[in-house]
């Protein structure tokens, strides 16, 4: 296991029903795949987030989905339609599954690679008063 795995975060998927443990693998991997220098830690007491100069995204297993949290201030556009709730966040938005949904793991490593370069150029806050 890679260095920017922590080991609470397998602890956090291990407990979960199988279709949520290997979406939320799979999309472990996405995440890591985006930038070699995204770190995972474990906030709000159990939560995985996944960051780089700030947040970049965090995963929450409900009873029947799992959300991919995305901290982006709402800035990044999404054109592949990623994004299911918090259109109107201004932190915040969710990418939702269900069991058996696909994970489009180009528009995802595309719309996350975004996040990275936003959080580098300073993050969403300052990147909205520039713009």
């Amino acid at each position: 296991m890679s260095e920017d795995r922590d080991p609470r975060v397998d602890d956090y998927i291990a407990q979960l029903p199988p279709w949520q443990r290997e979406l939320c693998e799979h999309l472990r991997e996405v995440v890591h795949g985006v930038d070699p220098e995204i770190t995972e830690t474990i906030k709000r007491s159990v939560q995985p987030y996944f960051v780089l100069e700030g947040n970049v995204c965090a995963l929450l297993a409900a009873k029947d989905h799992v959300n991919l949290f995305v901290y982006d201030g709402g800035i990044v556009p999404d054109p592949d339609g990623l994004v299911t709730a918090g259109h109107d966040n201004a932190t915040a938005r969710t990418i939702g599954f269900r069991e058996g949904d696909p994970v489009d793991e180009e528009a995802l490593t595309a719309f996350l690679r975004r996040l990275v370069a936003d959080n580098r150029a300073g993050g969403w806050r300052r990147l909205k008063q520039q713009g």
